[in-house]
């Protein structure tokens, strides 16, 4: 049977993200008609039915309209379903304010990239929301992998969502040295700045001018990782170097010692090693913390 897409709902999934976009702004029936490029009829019938429903709220004084609380119920709901707990929040927010920055809970669903939470300073801007998701395809998704063999092996024969070569040698190392460590850290550049940008919610299979774009930013699945063998191996005086550094990540493991989820610091600076280490050691903490709240075991390097 051929899905169908139904028209309706898609206006009214329209409405909900676009108020999603802007929370801390309200619009009256004239602007969010225009916005959502709906006529006003539709859009007043939508907009009617959410607010009677309390998914909306609409200011009876400038006739305008907002998301309303009983989002806040289901979203709490998609959350615990998702396996993010308060002790998962509560875990998350303590990492967070050790290290004045935001944490991240992100598992693959459905085949995509996820983030399910997101804890950090009011003031900090990461760029992305909970609840937006990315193709699960190479060269993306290398962290939620590489502490388990199959799901690496699967993960790889995926057809890549832009052109990539693999350096085979450098990609066991990496695989090696993490497995060791307990995480994984990947590199601030410009490439990798704009690649989650253009990727954020788009599928894996994606417009050709898109993907040729994507291949000169970034053409090899581990060549944006960290690794402190290789900055150990720079001699003298590495200690006050400095990396810019993306993102440092973790995993969490169920009670097969199988990967569920991603717990991650987003840095966004440049560190030394030996902040680098600090940041890395208190999350692989938190994430085995969180791997014990729900029953897993974590799984032995190899």
């Amino acid at each position: 049977m051929t899905d169908r897409a139904s028209p309706p709902t898609e206006r009214v999934v329209a409405i909900l993200d676009f108020l999603a976009r802007h929370p801390h702004d309200r619009f009256g029936l004239s602007d969010l008609a225009r916005r959502v490029e709906l006529s006003k009829p539709t859009c007043l019938g939508i907009l009617t039915t959410l607010a009677e429903s309390d998914y909306l709220i609409r200011d009876t004084r400038d006739k305008t309209y907002r998301l309303g609380p009983r989002l806040i119920s289901l979203g709490h709901t998609a959350q615990e379903s998702m396996r993010v707990s308060p002790t998962a929040r509560e875990e998350l927010g303590r990492l967070a304010a050790a290290y004045g920055t935001t944490a991240a809970l992100s598992a693959v669903i459905d085949d995509r990239i996820t983030l399910l939470e997101l804890v950090g300073p009011q003031s900090s801007d990461v760029g992305v929301r909970v609840g937006q998701s990315y193709p699960f395809a190479p060269p993306v998704g290398l962290m939620f992998v590489l502490w388990d063999d199959e799901a690496l092996r699967n993960w790889l024969t995926k057809e890549p969502t832009i052109p990539l070569r693999t350096d085979s040698e450098r990609l066991d190392r990496v695989v090696a040295e993490c497995r060791r460590e307990g995480y994984l850290v990947e590199r601030l550049t410009p490439s990798g700045r704009r690649l989650y940008a253009l990727m954020a919610g788009m599928s894996s299979t994606l417009p050709q001018e898109l993907r040729a774009l994507l291949g000169e930013m970034i053409s090899d699945v581990g060549e944006r990782v960290y690794l402190s063998s290789e900055a150990s191996a720079a001699g003298p005086g590495r200690s006050k170097k400095r990396h810019d550094i993306s993102v440092i990540s973790a995993p969490v493991f169920d009670h097969h010692r199988r990967q569920a989820m991603v717990m991650s610091l987003q840095i966004g600076r440049a560190l030394t090693d030996a902040e680098i280490a600090k940041r890395a050691r208190g999350l692989v903490v938190s994430a085995r913390a969180l791997t014990a709240q729900l029953g897993g075991r974590v799984a032995s390097p190899e």
